[in-house]
């Protein structure tokens, strides 16, 4: 069993936590994933690690509440353990000295492209990262991204923080730069959004790499539920991946494939808000 440590609620939907897991923290790197169960018939959560302590034994996780599963985590507390907690998992990051570089992080991505840049900025790179939300309440981790960073650009949907413009935007005018020669670019964070950095940066030949969040079942390639296509022939995400060249990445069959089980979520979701009113009834009616 692996305990909670502590519990951060980020946004009304999106959580952190510390997970004691002192031989995962032990070999985890930038760029890598765990896959969480929290009981023994619960669905395997492939989450990329948003930061490790080696010293404590700690993992640091943040999820987005989407479907069922990371709606029972995310009622989870200090004490509560999962059942388990597998990993490191997936290629770390290529870390070292390439020049002047870009993390992107969106949504909840802006966890995992945090470690990221910590592990380039330390390389000795030039940081430029570019955060975004819809709205001020989701985004998170500001200032720790600007510790890590040389220049930190905040864009949202609404305009409620930072300049109200897609990700892309200034992604395409650091590119306009002359004064700027952009050695690498890093993005995670929807699918979408990965896709369309791919496509701003695909003109200027930078090389731009993505951190794929695929639908997973064992993380050891035996299942091919995570196959991922690429323009020179398919790719598993637990053991090729997490990270790929986002120009070979075929983003319209990925997009498709991410949305198998739409319909069977939905369901899930339902049935499990249907249980947790029924239960709460339960539990008010007996007080």
């Amino acid at each position: 069993m692996y305990k909670i440590l502590s519990k951060e609620v980020l946004s009304d939907v999106v959580k952190l936590m510390d997970i004691e897991a002192p031989h995962v923290a032990r070999k985890a790197a930038a760029g890598q994933f765990v896959i969480v169960r929290i009981d023994e018939f619960g669905e395997r959560i492939p989450l990329t690690i948003a930061d490790y302590s080696r010293e404590k034994g700690t993992i640091t996780i943040i999820f987005q509440e989407l479907g069922k599963s990371t709606m029972q985590l995310g009622k989870l507390n200090p004490g509560d353990s999962l059942a388990s907690f597998a990993g490191p998992l997936g290629h770390p990051t290529e870390i070292e000295n390439f020049g002047t570089v870009v993390c992107m992080g969106g949504g909840v991505g802006i966890a995992p492209i945090y470690p990221i840049a910590r592990a380039l900025k330390e390389a000795g790179n030039k940081v430029i990262s570019i955060i975004g939300a819809r709205t001020k309440e989701l985004l998170f981790w500001e200032e720790k991204m600007r510790v890590v960073s040389d220049e930190l650009i905040i864009c949202t949907d609404d305009g409620s923080i930072g300049r109200k413009s897609l990700v892309t935007e200034p992604l395409k005018e650091i590119l306009d730069n002359k004064n700027n020669t952009i050695a690498k670019v890093w993005a995670i964070g929807p699918a979408i959004m990965m896709k369309f950095v791919t496509l701003t940066t695909k003109p200027y030949n930078v090389p731009t790499i993505v951190s794929l969040n695929t639908i997973m079942i064992d993380g050891t390639g035996m299942c091919g539920g995570c196959r991922v296509l690429l323009e020179d022939g398919a790719q598993f995400v637990c053991v090729d991946g997490p990270e790929f060249n986002g120009h070979k990445v075929d983003w319209d069959n990925l997009l498709s494939r991410l949305s198998f089980y739409k319909n069977e979520e939905k369901q899930a979701v339902e049935h499990y808000e249907h249980t947790c009113r029924i239960d709460g009834a339960i539990v008010k009616g007996r007080e």
